[in-house]
């Protein structure tokens, strides 16, 4: 799968929202020409009250939900459309903006159909996601509760939909616009 044109499409909205984040993860490993398993769409921003305001006209523009797994310890922001199943994982440091600042500061500027998108240098994509995983390993009897309360309401939800909204993660391109089970 070719995952450049949803990349494509999450620059121009970050640029027209002028929400400052940096791609990490999976997809700014394969940026940088790494071999990668998985397509993963993950970035890391300063988490302010404009930022906030920003990331949900984002969501609002995309079409998207925002969702939060782990609530209240997590460290992360979901993105979700139900309609093609895009998921965009936002993630902060809770530390404050100073790593923030460090990676963006060694962050490289790339450009996708005219868009520029700033993605993390090599060796920051593997400190963020260690990182963050620190922060979303369940370590408490409440994390787990609170983590087994998201998903079966994440289940209830999804359980709501149309049969035909609900198997996306079964689903399979064909073509250009059209999918299949």
């Amino acid at each position: 799968m070719d995952a450049q044109p949803e990349l494509a499409l999450l620059a121009r909205a970050l640029n027209e929202h002028r929400l400052e984040a940096i791609l990490i993860g999976n997809m700014a490993a394969a940026l940088h020409g790494a071999p990668v398993s998985t397509i993963d769409i993950d970035f890391f921003f300063r988490k302010t009250s404009r930022n906030m305001q920003k990331l949900k006209r984002l969501a609002a523009a995309l079409d998207a939900v925002i969702l939060r797994p782990y609530y209240p310890v997590s460290a992360l922001f979901r993105l979700q459309r139900e309609r093609d199943g895009l998921e965009v994982a936002f993630k902060y440091d809770g530390d404050g903006a100073g790593s923030y600042e460090a990676v963006s500061g060694r962050a490289r500027m790339f450009e996708l159909d005219g868009q520029k998108l700033l993605v993390a240098a090599s060796g920051d994509i593997i400190i963020r996601n260690e990182r963050v995983a620190e922060i979303e390993a369940p370590e408490s009897a409440a994390l787990k509760r609170e983590s087994e309360r998201a998903l079966i309401e994440l289940i209830r939800y999804r359980l709501s939909l149309p049969p035909e909204k609900r198997l996306n993660c079964l689903r399979r391109k064909i073509g250009l616009r059209a999918t299949c089970l």
